[in-house]
């Protein structure tokens, strides 16, 4: 408890103790140690679990980066393995379609300004 104090250690001091400052204030001096003992535990054991606190919520936050970089290059594979998906490609022609259907009205508008109608072969 006390580390290297021994009993003989520990009876000596209580006796140069007690011829110091007397059978009378021996309890209180006592009382007041073990209290400050007490309070200075309770204060070491408080910084120790703030310090843990703060370590754990250190490596979270390395957890969490290191989850989001995993996930930044599951997502770059993916895009690697498949460039377009057919969500995209369905996209693409769509637009195409409607480009090539504006092009045709376009089109037939001027062709019908000009008196030209549609040509019909047959």
């Amino acid at each position: 408890m006390f580390g290297s104090v021994g009993p003989t250690e520990l009876i000596l001091i209580f006796i140069v103790a007690l011829l110091v400052f007397g059978p009378k204030k021996l309890p209180e001096i006592g009382k007041s140690v073990g209290k400050a003992i007490r309070e200075f535990k309770k204060a070491s054991e408080e910084i120790k679990g703030r310090i843990e606190e703060e370590i754990q919520a250190s490596e979270i936050k390395d957890i969490g980066k290191d989850i989001k970089a995993e996930v930044q290059s599951l997502h770059d594979g993916i895009k690697k393995e498949l460039p377009t998906s057919p969500l995209q490609d369905l996209r693409k022609d769509i637009a195409s379609g409607v480009e090539s259907l504006k092009n045709e009205t376009k089109k037939d508008a001027v062709s019908h300004e000009t008196g030209e109608g549609p040509k019909i072969s047959g």
